[in-house]
């Protein structure tokens, strides 16, 4: 008995040892001066996921709950013709992107929760259609992940073209960590690469992999739900939520492994490890990681001359800390964190509109528009 006393003590050190973590580097601090304000532009939202500016400069926001919002000309209009989301826990309307094409096809993309296919319960569900008459229209359903389950977390989800033409969108891992992510012959916890018309690209990394979900452009990821397009290189980046610590920051590249839950910076809620080692060679390094996180949500790149101080930074949405993170970057590092418009609310989304402007989608707030100082 005194033997398994002193076996059970030894695992418990080595347990809570493994669950020390280190933290991020780059504190977040409050700027020095702050030259810009707010402005809610579309008040009144409850967890609005995902907008998209039109040609005319009207906008298309999608409401978790599922409503798809045409706002114009200070007016909302709600679209009908939506395909029945399934709502449960992190499940939902998520986001919406339109071709870049849109002005000659009119093709408006959107992700969210469906119960179609194997198994009970639901998974993330990529379509498309067009929008006439206030009404979402020639439907094409592209992709269903699957199978269904009833878990609530991580359905992702972001879309993003990139320069070339391809859609890529993320799907977080549905809650079934130690499968999922590292099994290329299984959805969830990737990001994934299609042709416009939902269409496997031929030089997708898996096509000739026996098995493989061929739609999967690299794997490892737990939930990401900010993807933007780097405004030189074009690379795919995007933002995914860590457990409890280790959100990261990750450029996306042909067939890579971002490691989930192999390697991580984070630890279970309870704070128990669940891995000894943060990297493992075949896997990638994020660029950044939060410890403690943030719960990052929604990116974009600053490159508008309306703010010249934020010119090639990133701005992240927090969840958890309700505010807007701008990240300084030189070389592909971050260099500096800063927190803004703090208690804004919990911020899910951020875009740089075509007027130059920045938009944040904020729960239980609204669009705010970010307005330099006069």
């Amino acid at each position: 008995m005194k033997q398994f006393h002193i076996l059970y003590t030894i695992l418990a050190l080595s347990l809570s040892a493994c669950a020390q973590q280190s933290e991020s580097k780059i504190k977040a601090e409050p700027p020095v001066a702050l030259n810009y304000t707010t402005e809610v532009v579309v008040p009144d939202l409850n967890i609005p996921w995902g907008m998209v500016f039109l040609p005319d400069g009207s906008m298309l926001i999608t409401e978790k709950a599922g409503e798809l919002i045409h706002f114009k000309n200070g007016t909302k209009t709600n679209i009908s013709g939506l395909p029945e989301v399934y709502l449960r826990g992190q499940g939902g309307l998520l986001d919406i992107e339109i071709h870049p094409d849109y002005a000659n096809n009119g093709w408006i993309y959107i992700t969210y929760a469906s119960a179609e296919g194997e198994g009970d319960g639901g998974n993330t569900a990529l379509m498309r259609g067009k929008l006439k008459n206030n009404a979402f229209v020639e439907k094409q359903l592209l992709y269903k992940a699957g199978p269904n389950t009833k878990k609530g977390q991580h359905f992702g989800s972001r879309i993003e073209f990139d320069n070339d033409g391809y859609l890529y969108f993320s799907i977080g891992e549905r809650g079934n960590r130690d499968e999922n992510p590292q099994d290329i012959t299984r959805d969830c916890g990737k990001i994934y690469r299609l042709n416009d018309d939902g269409s496997i690209p031929t030089d997708n990394p898996f096509v000739n992999t026996p098995n493989a979900k061929t739609a999967i452009y690299s794997y490892g990821h737990r939930n990401p739900q900010g993807m933007a397009i780097h405004p030189e290189t074009g690379a795919i980046w995007v933002n995914e939520h860590g457990p409890k610590g280790g959100d990261e920051i990750n450029i996306i590249a042909k067939g890579k492994n971002y490691g989930w839950p192999v390697i991580s910076y984070g630890v279970n809620y309870s704070g128990t490890a669940f891995t000894e080692i943060t990297e493992k060679e075949g896997m990638e390094q994020p660029l950044f990681y939060w410890v403690p996180s943030i719960a990052p949500s929604g990116m974009a790149f600053v490159t508008s001359d309306k703010y010249p101080d934020w010119k090639n930074n990133i701005l992240v949405g927090s969840l958890k800390f309700q505010y807007l993170e701008r990240l300084v970057l030189e070389n592909n590092k971050v260099v500096k964190r800063e927190e803004l418009f703090k208690d804004i609310g919990r911020v899910r989304n951020v875009i740089q509109g075509p007027d130059g402007y920045i938009y944040a989608a904020a729960e239980g707030t609204g669009i705010v528009k970010i307005i330099p100082n006069k």
